[in-house]
């Protein structure tokens, strides 16, 4: 009887240290790390060293920055938890080793292969850009907070993509890296894409085009740059710069009119002659002032003609025209001009009645 209840308090104790080592299991790896059965008002949160070079903890790789700041690649909770009691019992297998350098090589290397820092956080489906980035040991990527705060939420370490358990994790930055090769590139792409736009600019500006049309309107461009150039360094009073403007130009006028009038010589005989004769071939025997019919060039002589005829005889000018006599002589009365020219060709003109 004695023995019997040897072997009954003997199983019963068994029985209990093996449901508190259970308990003890899963309140320490099952449920949140910051659950505690004796207090539940206590926070034991694990915090990561913040200087890099004080964790002391394997598989820390440092990168140096443009700035001269390191980014340093670590392990998260480096250190081994201990075991919990139904792990030193043996009822639960213990967990697994941690991870060494070369297989934080191999993990990393998948995710690089898979392009997952490429892509956007599969938790909050944002790009990573330059926020703290975090690789798991299954080779999956997240934002670092976006995984704590699944932790959080979840209230279990497990995995948000492939549901791997007691899972390590390790701050990269390849991330980080693209996103600045990224913005390099595309500062590089529009300050080409400007160079380019300034250099055809200056090239549409200075060289003329071939196309007809396009030469056209790249000259009208020019003179309208330098009529516009001209109206603004002009002087204030437009109307007093337009008026020197008119007296430059009659003067000017004036100037090429005497040296015109200067260069004409009388023409000779012969020259008349030729002149007469292609008044005739021409037929027109009109005084183009007053309208009316001049003397024929046929009568040599004035005996056939009346007094009416003999006061309005006809003159011939060295343009080939014919006029009245007393219609050229009040057309050069009423021009102010010492010299007048050709009603009709506006030519300096000899004359020669006829």
């Amino acid at each position: 009887m004695a023995m019997r209840k040897g072997l009954t308090f003997k199983s019963s104790s068994e029985l209990v240290i093996t449901s508190v080592a259970f308990q003890d299991h899963i309140t320490r790896s099952l449920l949140h790390p910051n659950f505690s059965l004796s207090d539940p008002l206590l926070k034991c949160k694990r915090k990561a060293p913040r200087n890099p070079q004080a964790r002391g903890g394997r598989g820390e790789t440092c990168l140096q920055t443009q700035d001269g700041q390191e980014e340093g690649e670590y392990v998260l909770d480096s250190f081994s938890s201990p075991l919990t009691l139904a792990q030193k019992l043996g009822l639960v297998a213990s967990p697994a080793e941690r991870l060494t350098e070369d297989e934080w090589t191999q993990v990393k290397g998948r995710s690089v292969q898979q392009g997952d820092s490429a892509q956007p956080c599969a938790i909050c489906r944002e790009e990573f850009c330059i926020q703290p980035q975090v690789l798991l040991s299954c080779s999956h990527v997240f934002h670092k907070v976006c995984l704590q705060a699944f932790e959080r939420f979840s209230g279990r370490k497990c995995c948000p993509m492939c549901r791997r358990e007691q899972y390590e994790t390790r701050v990269i930055h390849d991330a980080a890296r693209l996103f600045r090769h990224q913005c390099a590139t595309r500062i590089q792409a529009l300050w080409r894409g400007y160079a380019a736009r300034k250099w055809y600019s200056h090239v549409k500006k200075t060289i003329c085009p071939k196309d007809k049309l396009l030469r056209r309107k790249f000259f009208e461009a020019k003179l309208q740059e330098l009529n516009d150039s001209f109206v603004r360094y002009c002087h204030t009073d437009m109307e007093a710069f337009l008026s020197d403007i008119d007296r430059s130009l009659s003067s000017s006028r004036q100037v090429f009119q005497q040296l015109e009038r200067k260069s004409i010589s009388e023409p000779q005989e012969n020259d008349w002659e030729r002149i007469q004769s292609q008044v005739i071939q021409r037929g027109v025997y009109d005084c183009p002032i007053c309208l009316t019919a001049l003397c024929s060039l046929s009568l040599p002589s004035e005996a056939g003609r009346s007094n009416h005829q003999q006061h309005r005889r006809t003159v011939l000018l060295s343009c080939s025209h014919l006029f009245h006599q007393v219609c050229l002589d009040a057309l050069e009365a009423f021009t102010a001009d010492s010299r007048p020219s050709c009603p009709l060709c506006r030519s300096v003109y000899h004359k020669r009645l006829i």
